[in-house]
């Protein structure tokens, strides 16, 4: 590409940068893990499209001189590795020969791209985005061994929606307080946590859906039978927080070859759009041939591709929770999520374990009062406590908070609500400690 059209989209991309900056409104996000802006260190924030990765990435540049390109921009199309070069020249030549902080965003879209960013990392603070997990893998994970730092970043967190809604958690809750978090609460649980959805209203999630189908999946992966991996994406979405099978997939769509069908899931799960939690077993036999069970990225695309005449509340708090899990942990080394279920069907929703230990199990149950929780779901999570030998036993409810003994296992409630503002899900529940 010629040097001239790379010079106008870089600075007419600047432009939007500093109109987009000061027209949004911005927020510290939260960190459940490292974001190192040292050399010979390079930070690669990876997460699902439109989460939020952009405006990150300037945020934590903020007040300092940085070289910025966006390679998802169709004037774009057609760069390759040796374009690369001649932004770099660009960037100097826009802000000096000092220039030290430069951010590529989405350049899993240049072909042959890791040979420039290994080597800009050994002399500038380097930033890089994508809306893949392949970006990752290959050439990249192995010039950058022990080299890079990567950290997922989800749509709005409940804290981080509350700190846009310019809400501050107070120490303690009053009764009015309770109220308060409780309908915003309502409102996170079925609009979920994308940025733009609260700047430009619900329409911007179907939008966001169909461009990560379209762009990060059939486009990227150049599928052929486009309208039945739209029907498959429809399906998994609208069967969050359920077990699904290959032979499921198999009676909606066209297609029947499970090689197929696994890798669309797949690569549903590499745009981030879902991910897959499987079942626990102390035999790795079984956890590959049981069932997984399916979560989306965020509540506000369930909604909008929703069925239901009604929204079930318990399976929209499931998946939250699974957000939840999967924001800390992802970002954290060496923790696992798990569900857990025997051969009589009683199941625990969440089990969370690091090594060879289990560190908890998590039920999840929409209930205000304890005459509502089903004794099953109880006697579930004791069984398993006997089974896993794990003893920290946590329900998460809709409003109600306490602890019962029951077959001398202690379980502990917790309000959905302050379940989210705790700073470790993994921790033991200190109600006070936000």
């Amino acid at each position: 590409m010629d040097k001239e059209t790379l010079r106008y989209v870089i600075t007419d991309q600047e432009k939007s940068t500093g109109k987009s900056i000061a027209l949004k409104k911005l927020i510290t996000r939260d960190s459940h893990g490292p974001l190192n802006l040292k050399n010979p260190t390079a930070l690669v924030i990876l997460g699902v499209r439109r989460s939020g990765k952009s405006t990150l990435s300037k945020q934590l540049f903020l007040g300092e001189k940085f070289g910025y390109v966006n390679f998802d921009d169709e004037r774009l199309l057609g760069v390759n590795k040796d374009d690369l070069n001649a932004i770099l020249q660009i960037f100097y030549e826009l802000y000096g020969s000092d220039l030290e902080r430069i951010v590529l965003d989405e350049v899993q879209l240049v072909p042959g791209w890791e040979p420039f960013v290994s080597r800009m990392r050994d002399s500038n603070i380097v930033i890089i985005t994508g809306s893949s997990s392949k970006l990752l893998s290959g050439e990249l994970s192995s010039r950058l061994t022990g080299r890079h730092v990567d950290f997922l970043l989800f749509p709005f967190s409940f804290r981080e929606f509350l700190k846009y809604k310019g809400w501050k958690i107070p120490s303690a809750f009053s009764t009015v307080e309770r109220a308060e978090i409780v309908n915003l609460l309502e409102e996170y649980l079925f609009s979920g946590g994308f940025p733009e959805h609260y700047v430009l209203g619900k329409q911007i999630i179907t939008n966001v859906y169909n461009d990560i189908v379209t762009k990060d999946v059939v486009q990227r992966h150049k599928i052929k039978h486009r309208d039945d991996l739209r029907q498959v994406a429809r399906f998994l979405i609208n069967n969050s927080s359920n077990e699904f099978t290959y032979a499921s997939l198999k009676k909606i769509t066209r297609i029947k070859s499970v090689v197929t069908l696994t890798n669309w899931v797949r690569y549903l799960e590499e745009a981030y759009l879902i991910f897959e939690i499987e079942r626990f077993s102390f035999k790795l036999k079984q956890i590959i041939n049981a069932p997984k069970k399916i979560y989306s990225v965020d509540n506000g695309i369930i909604r909008e591709l929703s069925t239901e005449q009604s929204p079930n509340k318990g399976k929209y708090m499931e998946n939250v929770v699974a957000i939840q899990l999967m924001r800390y942990c992802k970002n954290q080394d060496s923790f696992e999520v798990f569900y857990w279920k025997d051969h009589r069907g009683r199941e625990v929703d969440f089990v969370i374990k690091r090594g060879n230990k289990i560190l908890q199990l998590v039920q999840v149950t929409f209930a205000s009062s304890p005459e509502s929780i089903s004794s099953r779901e109880l006697e579930s999570l004791v069984t398993a406590s006997t089974y896993l030998k794990c003893d920290m036993l946590t329900v998460i409810t809709w409003d109600y908070g306490g602890k019962l003994e029951k077959n001398g296992k202690t379980i502990e409630f917790i309000p959905l609500w302050k379940w989210l503002l705790l700073k470790s899900p993994l921790t033991s529940l200190a109600f006070e400690n936000y």
